[in-house]
Formats: C-alpha cells, sequence, structure tokens
C-alpha cells in the first residue's frame, strides 16, 4: 500500500516520504506561481485547473492561496475564496456548487497523534520521522463560509449553511442553519426572515 492510499484509508502515514513530498511539492508550486501572478493576468486562472483534483468552469480565487496536495481536493461550479485559502487537503476534500469563503478560511484536513512518542521520532540515519493520519472535509451547496473560520477533519457542512467568521468547526453542520462560536455549533435556521431584500436595498 503506497503512502497515498494510506491517507485514503484512514490510516497512519509519513508525510515525509518521498512519494508524497513529490505531491505537494507540485501542490507548492502551482500556488507559487498563482501568488506571483497579477490578479488580471489571463494565465493565472488555468493554474487552478492545474492544481485542483477537479472544479467547475466559473471560480475565482482572490489569493494568496496555499494547498497542501491540491489534487485531493475537489470543487464543484461557481466557486470563490477570498484572500489567504489555505488548504490541508491531505484528505480528500470535497465543496459543493456556489460557495464562498472569506479570507482567511482554513481547511485542516489532516491531524497528528496526541502522544508525542507517535508523533515523532529519529530513524537511524538521524533523520526525522512524523506520524499523521487525515479525515475527509465535506462541504454542500450555497455555502458561505465567513472569515478567519477554521474547518477541522471529518467535518460535513449540509447545503445552505452559514458559518460566522472567526469559527472552528469540529462537529457537523445541519443543512440550512446559521452556525458559530469555537466550538462552532448550529445556533439557528436561516430563515425568509433574515432577507435583505426590501425597498431601498436590492441586488
Amino acid at each position: 500500500m503506497t503512502e497515498e492510499e494510506k491517507i485514503f484509508a484512514g490510516q497512519i502515514f509519513d508525510p515525509r516520504k518521498k512519494e508524497l513530498k513529490d505531491i505537494k511539492h507540485r501542490a507548492h508550486e502551482a500556488c507559487r506561481r498563482y501568488n506571483a501572478l497579477d490578479e488580471y493576468d489571463p494565465g493565472r486562472s488555468p493554474i487552478i485547473k492545474e492544481l485542483i483534483g477537479s472544479i467547475g468552469e466559473t471560480y475565482y480565487f482572490q489569493g494568496p492561496i496555499q494547498f497542501n496536495y491540491g489534487s485531493h481536493t475537489f470543487i464543484g461550479e461557481n466557486f470563490f475564496a477570498n484572500f489567504n485559502l489555505t488548504v490541508m487537503d491531505d484528505a480528500r476534500i470535497y465543496i459543493g456548487d456556489n460557495v464562498c469563503f472569506g479570507p482567511n478560511v482554513s481547511l485542516m484536513a489532516t491531524n497528528h497523534p496526541l502522544i508525542a512518542a507517535e508523533r515523532m521520532g529519529v530513524n537511524e540515519d538521524g533523520s526525522t520521522t512524523m506520524a499523521e493520519f487525515a479525515e475527509e472535509i465535506h462541504i454542500g451547496n450555497n455555502v458561505w463560509i465567513a472569515c478567519n473560520a477554521v474547518v477541522i477533519g471529518g467535518v460535513h457542512i449540509g447545503d445552505n449553511v452559514v458559518i460566522g467568521a472567526g469559527s472552528v468547526v469540529t462537529k457537523d453542520i445541519p443543512a440550512g442553519y446559521l452556525a458559530y462560536g469555537n466550538p462552532c455549533r448550529a445556533v439557528r435556521p436561516i430563515t425568509e426572515a433574515d432577507s435583505v431584500y426590501r425597498e431601498g436595498l436590492s441586488l
């Protein structure tokens, strides 16, 4: 079993193995090139298609961006991410249609053992080892994740959810809810009473 297959099987893996370092290097290099280009440069957007596992035809990443693997992330149609998106996609990350992220959103589909002796060690040649395990993140359709939010591995966020600024999402959020806090919790359903369409204020 390869190290990447271990990730997808939910097993402990070594992120320092060359097999994984090579995948991550390709992603890091693509991010570096993306971040170095002017936002109006026509060569910028195609780098995303090269980087991401799959993505719809309509998308915009303000940048800078940082993906750990890139190829482990799958995004639907009509996606928007504001400044400083960080995606630790060791496990696979699935994002639906019509999703938008505020500045400084982080998706953290990776983890380390709590016990220090299980987390890091030293090989016979003196090089260090590190153990990780990873759980998928699933984000539904029509989701808005506001600025400075962090989504932890293993979380499912339902359709039509809004995650408030600064939230740390450690548990599943049901569809149709406004959720916020640290830890994030589903506070109340989003209803027609939340509409901002009124006289003098419309799109």
